[in-house]
């Protein structure tokens, strides 16, 4: 088995990402958000996702339906949805994309 390293990126601002590991039909990221108020931007992509929240609190928007989750919470995504998030507390987001996320490599 071949693990690689990949760098931590700027995402948005206040946002890190950092690819933890993938193959084309999977990838797990870390998006580490540094302080209160940084936001994931409104967007969709074909991509199925799961989120789970390793720390901070988040609100979360998919297609129109708010919700905030916290420390354990965990979630899925559909393909083509609108969704984004804002940072209330800051911490980290796992999420898991499938297929891979080309664009993030």
């Amino acid at each position: 088995m071949f693990v690689k390293a990949y760098p931590e990126v700027d995402a948005d601002p206040g946002i890190r990402r950092q690819v933890l590991s993938e193959t084309p039909e999977l990838m797990v990221v870390a998006f580490r958000f540094g302080e209160e108020g940084a936001e994931g931007k409104l967007h969709n992509h074909p991509h199925v996702q799961s989120t789970y929240v390793e720390s901070g609190r988040f609100r979360f928007a998919i297609d129109g339906t708010e919700f905030e989750v916290g420390p354990g919470d965990s979630f899925v995504i559909p393909s083509g949805a609108e969704h984004g998030c804002v940072c209330l507390r800051p911490g980290t987001l796992i999420d898991t994309f499938t297929p891979r996320r080309d664009d993030f490599l």
